[in-house]
């Protein structure tokens, strides 16, 4: 899972990080809540993970609580069988 984790943390940094920005970003750093990824933003994580893992995610269950963290989907991923 470790693995899992890392591929989508790496891609928030290097999607919806500027160049220079120095906040930490961890596993559960608010992505949302903290102004890191905004509405916009969401659509294209749920689409990279939806290709990533050839996967389709509700839009029901593409809440802005179920992207918040990266931990957040993680638990989302596990109810589609990706671990």
């Amino acid at each position: 899972m470790s693995a899992l984790k890392d591929v989508i943390l790496e891609y928030v940094k290097n999607e919806y990080l500027e160049e220079g920005d120095d906040r930490e970003v961890n596993f559960d750093t608010p992505l949302i809540s903290g102004g890191i990824v905004d509405s916009f933003s969401m659509v294209s994580l749920k689409v990279f993970l939806e290709t990533k893992y050839n996967i389709s995610i509700p839009d029901a269950k593409a809440s802005p609580e179920a992207f918040d963290s990266v931990n957040n989907i993680i638990v989302l991923l596990k109810e589609f069988g990706i671990e």
